[in-house]
């Protein structure tokens, strides 16, 4: 009984080795939550700029051009207090688990991430250069899963399924048109900080 309680743990040591090794596993949960909540005020502040009360948005009352202009400045700045915050929280939990941020599966796993990425970004900008605005929360949302699951072979299985979630409200933005702006919330704000509260419970309390 003790011999095989001994190999039950020798196999958990080996596999926790081999998952240290073919898997980035220091993604913090924390990052999740904040790009969440950066997400969330950035659509808070868009829906202020275009002055509705409604859920509803017509995109063409306003002056298209500062529109375009501001959703941009809006977007970079979301995006850059989610990468902000989110890379401070990784590499902390890196080194708290011994790991390096720019190891062999860390360098993969950005690889996988940001082809996807850089790819709906092009794809978004040619859609807003030929006028279709309204279809551009629908293609960040749609990529960005895409991204999540091509990028979940180097890192926590978890990502998946957020990656499923983001496409299957990207894909329920494009049918609803004028509502992008709420499917855009949900997906970059509220789902992300679902994930990251469960897993900041799951991974990094552990």
């Amino acid at each position: 009984m003790e011999k095989d309680t001994q190999h039950l743990e020798q196999l958990a040591e080996i596999r926790d080795i081999m998952n240290k090794s073919t898997r980035f596993l220091s993604l913090s949960g924390l990052s999740g939550v904040v790009a969440g909540v950066a997400a969330i005020g950035g659509a808070w502040a868009a829906y202020d700029y275009l002055g509705k009360h409604a859920i509803g948005l017509n995109v063409y009352t306003t002056d298209r051009a500062d529109m375009i202009q501001f959703f941009l400045l809006d977007a970079f700045i979301v995006l850059a207090v989610a990468v902000g915050f989110g890379s401070i929280f990784t590499i902390r939990k890196a080194r708290k688990n011994g790991q390096s941020v720019f190891n062999k599966m860390g360098m993969r796993l950005l690889i996988n991430l940001c082809i996807p990425l850089f790819t709906g970004g092009a794809f978004g900008l040619i859609v807003l250069y030929h006028g279709g605005l309204f279809l551009l929360p629908s293609i960040m949302l749609i990529f960005y899963g895409l991204a999540l699951i091509n990028a979940s072979k180097y890192t926590l299985e978890d990502i998946r399924y957020l990656g499923y979630c983001e496409i299957a409200l990207g894909l329920a933005s494009a049918f609803f048109i004028g509502y992008g702006l709420l499917f855009w919330a949900l997906g970059f704000g509220v789902l992300h900080i679902i994930y990251g509260t469960i897993m900041y419970f799951k991974y990094d309390r552990a």
